[in-house]
């Protein structure tokens, strides 16, 4: 399908080796006004990603030559390439291969089939959290070295940096996983619930098939910043509500 250029709109990647999906997904790209690029394997993915740096990419797991996760684990870690967004798209729905593809530095995770609208309301959310990000790192440079960290108990966050800690020791934690916990360490013991970290954190309208995404990043969290996940002391759940960052120490 023949790619759209202009330099003021948004360029998506999207990496499929499905014909069907990706003549879909490049369509209704196009319809709503992004600059659209094509890969159909991994390494033609990373590749793409490193030489035309898309706004963000669109990835699907099962991909030949080099899988989607592998795609995005070099890209976050090997490349060290943090600020575009990664949505990823599978067949595989279980909480393990969520956890796997959040892990390896995914922003999103989308299940086939899936809704073209929802598709397509989750793009634009990260597109519009990618560019506050941005924003906030260029004003947060503009302040002093207090001004950049929260401390909230054991928990320590430095927002230029974009760095956690946990009694002195470094955590390390994805973009996504960070965005959490400063907007829930912003408002310590404040609960907060999954529907409001849906719209302030990955700012979604809607919500369909994406509570669980919440449920799948704090256990993620829990994992790197407690000591006893069983008996959690800086990242509380309020059963039945929601999250909250404790002050406690």
């Amino acid at each position: 399908m023949e790619e759209m250029v202009e330099k003021d709109k948004k360029t998506i990647l999207v990496v499929d080796d499905e014909q069907s999906i990706m003549e879909l997904l490049v369509f209704n790209l196009q319809k709503e006004g992004y600059n659209t690029l094509e890969a159909y394997d991994g390494v033609t993915a990373v590749e793409m990603a490193i030489n035309e740096k898309p706004d963000l990419i669109l990835l699907d797991v099962m991909i030949p030559k080099m899988d989607g996760i592998s795609v995005c684990k070099k890209i976050r870690y090997a490349l060290n390439i943090s600020n575009i967004p990664i949505l990823m798209i599978s067949a595989k729905d279980t909480e393990s291969d969520k956890i796997v593809g959040l892990e390896m530095g995914a922003d999103d995770y989308i299940t086939k089939p899936f809704q073209i609208r929802e598709v397509m309301a989750r793009i634009k959310a990260n597109l519009r959290k990618a560019e506050l990000n941005s924003n906030i790192e260029i004003n947060t440079q503009k302040n002093e070295d207090k001004d950049n960290i929260i401390k909230v108990g054991d928990l320590t966050l430095d927002l230029k940096k974009v760095e956690a800690k946990v009694k002195g020791e470094v955590i390390n934690l994805t973009k996504k996983e960070f965005d959490v916990l400063k907007y829930l360490a912003s408002q310590p013991g404040q609960v907060v619930t999954r529907e409001m970290l849906l719209r302030e954190v990955w700012e979604y309208e809607e919500y369909v098939g994406a509570i669980r995404t919440i449920d799948v990043t704090m256990n993620r969290i829990r994992d790197k910043i407690e000591k006893d996940k069983a008996n959690p002391k800086i990242l509380i759940t309020k059963r039945g509500v929601g999250y909250y960052v404790t002050d406690r120490t």
